[in-house]
């Protein structure tokens, strides 16, 4: 299911070793497609915050409603994610 808009997710902190191999500066874009190349692991965390900004929803906490970071569960290793909502 498409949602009203798209979201980028780009990796924009990476400690340790990944084990997939993600880089600062990847990044994706989703439309109602898992992405190509991206941590089943990490996309699993991922996926409800993307949802929630494809749909027009916002986290209160969150200072740009069109923007939220989510690190991926490993811990030892982690990488953190950037969501963009992209309101073109």
């Amino acid at each position: 299911m498409e949602g009203k808009f798209e979201v980028r997710v780009k990796v924009i902190s990476q400690q340790g070793r990944c084990s997939v191999g993600h880089q600062v500066g990847d990044e994706w874009l989703t439309s109602g497609r898992t992405p190509e190349g991206i941590c089943l692991n990490a996309f699993g965390m991922l996926l409800p915050n993307i949802r929630t900004l494809m749909f027009g929803g916002a986290f209160p906490w969150e200072p740009d409603q069109d923007v939220t970071t989510i690190c991926c569960p490993d811990a030892k290793n982690p990488v953190v994610f950037e969501l963009r909502r992209i309101r073109e």
